[in-house]
């Protein structure tokens, strides 16, 4: 049995396991759990951090001010060092959007051991948590701080229906943290390639049925969209338990489920991200800025990753081809050809008929199915370029901030 079969033979097997033994993670069906309205609706602090959103923040922020939420809510938007205006442009835009109070922070430079994002969200929650009476007069009456906090990037877009919803699923279900991973932007030539595997390969490494299963160990959430019970940040102690952490929605669902709290993940029906990434360039960096801190910097996890990659979506496409004869420079191969072919060309498939559900939930021709093997090949070369530029000291970079070694700021 030549080589290339062999690897053909366990790449089939792979994909067997992925479709049937990986939680489905390839069904988009796990939308928000059934709800209904609460007898009383509780109070809630929307949270947004923001470093040079100017460019989104008009697509944004308005949909957080015009939520219709029956309850007691506000937003609150901590600038995180910006330089493009964006905390004079969400007064302007309160100011022309009426609906929710917004307050704006500028807490200044992340102290050493931060990063800027969980700084910016541990003064949000600081505010949000303090009676708005002793905002002013630390001598005021005490009134209880939110019950729930809705973390949410300055990239995200909400229907107004939006803050309810995942609210009555909290309630319904008893659940301290509900996520929705944004429907990304998807637009672009470069988008439409890489955007829609980018979901489908976060949901194989955390399939959303093992995470919402009551007994999970599986955690993860989507950082754009954290519907957050404020006793279970306490009790978690976030964000200052994982201030350090680059992949914050992923850490920070880790340390609600490790404290006993009920974590639920799913797609989002309602919430969009406006970010464009018109660019390969753009994407790249998207990806490359956290992909080795997602491997905790470990060249061992990073080779197996790159052979990962390869073995399971690399080798289906070439050992079809070259099955078939279309790849006759591997010539000294011979043994096997036509069960090299069927091997491969059937983890092809499976490849790309588990692929198909993600581009309907994006709406993507479903033409571009066979292709993931060509945008595994990209986000490999993301991966590797992560690591090289850790190890060359720019770390994780991200507008004009760079965590180069785990714990720096």
């Amino acid at each position: 049995m030549g080589p290339l079969l062999v690897a053909a033979c366990v790449s089939l097997a792979v994909w067997l396991w992925l479709t049937f033994g990986q939680g489905m993670f390839w069904r988009t069906d796990t939308r928000l759990p059934p709800r209904h309205a609460p007898a009383h609706w509780p109070s809630v602090a929307i949270i947004v951090p923001a470093r040079d959103e100017a460019a989104v923040l008009p697509l944004s922020l308005p949909s957080l001010l015009a939520q219709d939420y029956p309850g007691e809510a506000e937003v609150i938007l901590v600038d995180d060092g910006s330089s493009d205006g964006t905390a004079a442009l969400a007064r302007r835009l309160a100011d022309a959007h009426p609906g929710l109070p917004l307050t704006v922070l500028s807490p200044g430079d992340p102290d050493p051991g931060w990063t800027g994002k969980l700084w910016a969200l541990r003064h949000g929650i600081a505010h949000a948590v303090t009676p708005a009476p002793a905002r002013s007069d630390p001598s005021a009456p005490s009134t209880p701080p939110p019950v729930y906090l809705l973390l949410t990037d300055a990239d995200i877009a909400h229907e107004p229906d939006s803050l309810r919803e995942l609210v009555a699923a909290a309630t319904t279900a008893g659940l301290d943290l509900v996520s929705q991973m944004a429907r990304l932007r998807a637009v672009s030539a470069w988008e439409r390639l890489i955007v829609p595997a980018f979901v489908y390969f976060f949901a194989q490494l955390y399939p959303f049925r093992w995470i919402n299963h009551p007994t999970a160990r599986t955690a993860a959430a989507a950082g754009g969209c954290v519907l957050l019970r404020t006793e279970a940040a306490v009790r978690a102690g976030v964000p200052d338990s994982i201030r350090q952490a680059v992949i914050d929605d992923v850490s920070l669902a880790r340390a609600v489920q490790r404290t006993g709290g009920r974590i639920w993940l799913g797609l989002a029906e309602r919430v969009d991200s406006v970010r464009p990434y018109d660019s390969l360039a753009d994407l790249w960096r998207m990806v490359s800025r956290s992909a080795y801190a997602q491997l905790r910097h470990q060249p061992a996890l990073l080779a197996g990753t790159v052979a990962g990659l390869v073995l399971v979506y690399l080798v289906p496409p070439a050992a079809l081809l070259w099955g078939l004869g279309g790849l006759g420079g591997l010539g000294g191969l011979t043994v096997g050809r036509p069960a090299v072919a069927w091997a491969g060309g059937l983890a092809w498939l499976l490849m790309t008929v588990t692929y198909l559900p993600m581009l309907r939930y994006y709406r993507q021709p479903p033409a571009l199915a066979p292709l993931l093997p060509l945008t595994a090949l990209l986000y490999l070369l993301m991966t590797v370029d992560s690591a090289v530029q850790h190890y060359r000291g720019r770390g994780a970079s991200w507008k004009g901030r760079t965590y180069a070694r785990p714990g720096d700021a």
